[in-house]
This record gives structure tokens, sequence and C-alpha cells, in this order.
């Protein structure tokens, strides 16, 4: 009569796989909910197991609120210098200043700075820079990064393209240059873009369109700036209706719906 096999010593390897499954499985939550823990939760929880650390804990807090608040603070008096500079300049009808959560927002119309087709910054432009380095310099530490845009316009029938983004690029970096002279922040936190034709806010098709269209803007960020696209910028800046002229306007509003549920130039 055969003899029948006895079960291999130790248990199915079925078994063993299951544990080593098991707590790869509990390791992974551990690590998810290391990743996710609110440090105010975690300071009461150290709080209550060493009673002696709440009070270091405490002064933690007050330490962190109070420097929240001093930025805070910063950036509002920035803004307020802004706008008091520009007014007492007589420059309301060409310079719009805007703040937002996180970040303050300022358009220049490009009369502003330069002469028609002209990179190089008018006296009076040097004299408008000057007021507005004066303006964040007490905010100068609390300053992410500031963010120079040039801007010209789409002129129908013309082609130029080429030089118009040549233009738009010097006229950005000629005015984060004369920042940068002013030593009021860190060269490294300050950056210059040219868009050419390509960032309209307004109708090509009139003057008074174009010459909104002619533009330089200064975007200023602090540390607790979320990151954003410059069309959602510009959504909360000048509007859903110039959001929607955006090249990525398609790219946005599928954003936001997640969230919810070739011319010439000049």
């Amino acid at each position: 009569m055969k003899k029948q096999r006895k079960g291999a010593d130790g248990g199915s390897w079925m078994d063993t796989y299951g544990d080593m499954v098991t707590l790869l499985l509990c390791f992974f939550v551990l690590l998810y909910a290391i990743s996710s823990v609110d440090q105010n939760k975690y300071q009461n929880l150290v709080a209550s197991v060493n009673p002696e650390m709440a009070e270091e804990l405490q002064e933690m807090r007050s330490a962190e609120a109070a420097e929240q608040q001093a930025q805070n603070a910063a950036i509002e008096t920035m803004y307020q210098n802004l706008k008091s500079e520009f007014e007492s300049m007589g420059l309301d009808a060409n310079v719009d200043v805007i703040q937002g959560d996180g970040y303050n927002f300022i358009s220049f119309s490009d009369e502003i700075f330069f002469e028609a087709d002209s990179y190089s910054v008018t006296e009076n432009g040097r004299a408008v820079l000057d007021a507005f380095c004066q303006a964040i310099q007490p905010a100068a530490e609390e300053i992410h990064e500031i963010q120079v845009l040039g801007h010209t316009t789409e002129v129908p029938d013309r082609m130029n393209v080429v030089e118009d983004r040549m233009l738009s690029s010097e006229r950005a970096a000629q005015v984060a240059a004369y920042i940068q002279q002013k030593n009021v922040i860190d060269p490294a936190r300050l950056v210059s873009l040219g868009f050419g034709q390509f960032r309209p806010i307004a109708d090509i098709n009139t003057s008074e369109g174009r010459s909104r269209n002619r533009r330089v803007e200064i975007l200023i960020t602090n540390d607790e700036a979320v990151m954003k696209s410059l069309t959602e910028y510009y959504s909360e800046v000048y509007g859903q209706d110039v959001a929607a002229m955006q090249p990525d306007a398609n790219l946005y509003q599928d954003t936001q719906t997640g969230n919810s549920g070739g011319s010439g130039a000049e």
C-alpha cells in the first residue's frame, strides 16, 4: 500500500505570504498617517504625554503667530504704500494695484515707462520705479518673488511677431534691471518675462483695446502664496472674460470645472 505524503512542516507558504502582505499594508498606512499629521493635534498629543513641554509648545505657537502677523502687516503696508505713491503721482488712470490672497498685482500702461517702439525706460518711468521700490522696501524680506511681465499687442494686417517678442522681453528686462539696481530685493527673486502679443486683455480691433494690451505688469508674491498660472491670476485681477481670452483658457476652464464638481504686433 502506497504511503501518503505528509504536508510540509511549518504550515502553508500562503500563510507566510499573507502575513507579509498584511505587514506591508500596515507599514504604508502608517507612512500615510505620518505624512498627514496635523501639527496642532501632534503638539497637543506631545503636551498630554509630556506636560512639561506644554509651556514650550505654547511659546512656539505664539512665536509662529506673531511672525505670521508681522508678515501680513508688512504685506498690507506695502499694498497701501503702492496705492498711495501712485495716487500722489496722479497715475490713477494708468496704474492698477490689486491685492489678492498672497500676492499684489500692478498693471502699468506702457506709456508710463516707454516711448513708442522703444525699450529704454524714460525719465518719468524711472521716477515711477523709484516710487515702486520705495513702497516695497519695508516688506522686502517678506517677498517671495517679483515677476515683471512685458506685453505688446496684436495689430490686424501687420506681421512682426519676432520683433514683438523681443520688444516685450526687452521692456520687462529693463524694468527688472532698474529694480535690481536699487538693491531692495535679492536679484535671485526678481524675474522678467516677455509675452509679446499673446496675453491680451482687451479687443485688438479697437485703438483703445490695443492701448490696454500694451502694458507692463508686476506680480509680487509672498511666502504664503499658492502657485497659480497667469490665467488664474488674470481671472482674479481682470475677470473671467479676460481669462477666457488666454491661450490656455480651455485648460483653466477644465481645472475650474474639476474644482467645482498668426497676425502681427507692435
